[in-house]
């Protein structure tokens, strides 16, 4: 039974830090890519950053490139997502999700499973 459990989301300030973790289960992490996702109530995914199989290649989207950082350790079946200055409008619902291939795709049809997610709220 393929699991992805979030972890790691709370309550932090403008400009402040967070380290989201995603332990999976059921399957073996390192054959495949990994991303991570957020939902915000009301509007729709949005995709984060990727990481392939074997943490070599990674992709940031432009809202958060240069300040979170996406990395994995496949004998800990973990992925990471380290979040540094953090804006208001990081707040989200964020979620990993795994590719079906060994690489990762902007493109949220090509992950067949996804966490519960853990919320990440950033205010004053």
């Amino acid at each position: 039974q393929v699991q992805l459990v979030e972890s790691g989301g709370g309550l932090a300030q403008p400009g402040g830090s967070l380290r989201l973790s995603c332990v999976v289960s059921g399957f073996s992490l390192s054959r495949h890519g990994m991303s991570w996702v957020r939902q915000v109530p009301g509007k729709g995914l949005e995709w984060v950053s990727g990481i392939s199989s074997d943490g070599s290649d990674t992709y940031y989207s432009d809202s958060v490139k240069g300040r979170f950082t996406t990395s994995r350790d496949n004998a800990k079946n973990t992925v990471y997502l380290q979040m540094n200055s953090l804006k208001p409008e990081d707040t989200a619902l964020y979620s990993c999700a795994r590719s079906m291939g060994a690489s990762y795709s902007t493109l949220l049809d090509e992950y067949d499973y996804w966490g519960q997610g853990t919320q990440v709220t950033v205010s004053s």
